[in-house]
Order: C-alpha cells, then sequence, then structure tokens
C-alpha cells in the first residue's frame, strides 16, 4: 500500500559518518515557531538528542511551521534515525509539557549529502529560507537560525553566497 508519507531509504542503515538535511513539520502546520518561547522550549531538547547522538548541529532554522536542520555525524556508529526519534521525542515532550499540545507531524524529510557542495548548498538554502519567505531582508536580523557549531558569521562565511536581499 502506497500512502503519502515519506519513508527511510530501505538500502541504507542512516548509521555512521555522513551528513544529513532534515526537516521536520509541526502538527498540523501550526505556526508555533513564531514565539521565542517555543524556540527557547525546542532548540535545547534537538542539541541534547545531537549531542547523545554524536551528532554535530551544523545549523538550523526554525520557520514558523516547520524546522530544518543540517547535522553531521561525527562518528561511525552514529544513527540518524535514533537521533531523529530522540530529538522528536524529547522537544515534544517538554512542549506539550508547556503548551498542552502535540509539537511534531508523525513523519519529517531526510536527505543524505553525499559530498561538501551538497552540504554548502544547503547551508544556503536553511540560511535563505526566512529571505525566501519574505520573514527578513537580511538573514542576520532573523532570530531562530543558527548553528550549534559554529557563530553565524561562520555559517554565513561557509555559505559565501547568502545575502541580504
Amino acid at each position: 500500500m502506497r500512502t503519502n508519507q515519506p519513508g527511510h531509504l530501505t538500502s541504507f542503515d542512516y548509521r555512521g559518518l555522513y551528513r544529513y538535511f532534515l526537516t521536520f513539520c509541526t502538527d498540523y502546520r501550526q505556526q508555533f515557531f513564531v514565539d521565542a518561547a517555543n524556540v527557547a522550549i525546542t532548540l535545547p531538547q534537538i542539541s541534547r538528542a545531537a549531542s547523545e547522538n554524536q551528532f554535530a548541529l551544523l545549523a538550523y532554522c526554525f520557520m514558523p511551521d516547520h524546522l530544518h536542520l543540517l547535522v553531521e555525524a561525527l562518528d561511525d556508529q552514529a544513527d540518524c534515525r535514533n537521533f531523529i526519534k530522540k530529538a522528536k521525542q524529547y522537544s515534544g515532550f517538554y512542549f506539550s509539557r508547556a503548551r498542552q499540545q502535540k509539537l511534531w507531524q508523525r513523519y519529517g524529510f531526510e536527505r543524505v549529502l553525499r559530498d561538501d557542495e551538497a552540504t554548502l548548498d544547503v547551508a544556503r538554502y536553511i540560511l535563505n529560507n526566512p529571505l525566501r519567505a519574505g520573514l527578513v531582508r537580511d538573514v542576520r536580523d532573523y532570530p531562530y537560525v543558527g548553528s550549534a557549531t559554529y557563530s553565524l558569521e561562520e555559517v554565513l562565511e561557509a555559505a559565501a553566497d547568502v545575502r541580504a536581499t
């Protein structure tokens, strides 16, 4: 039976030294991330899951109704499926406790990145998201974008062609 829900790759085990582009959508695409308090509840739990599962959080962007992540495994035993599960579980638990609402849709989207160029393309995409949506004119003005690994300026420099529009 075919569903509209994305599935994991059947021929890939999601373990090892890989980089991933992940997108988690809020439950019913509710605009939870227009509120700084909701981002403040969620981000530490995503970071916690990354640390526990040996992933670096290279870039993130909380859009009003979804979250983009660029993550990199730091160990050859790192398991992205487990990271995804824990990130959504931890953040969903604390969000639900604070807001009495479900945070995430069940499924998300992931893409395994094959090389440095793909990683920089994804970083550009993530950083440009608030610009494309018309939320800000310069990514530096958007409060819900960043990295747990690098300063925003370092990420902007690496993704060189991200500029104000």
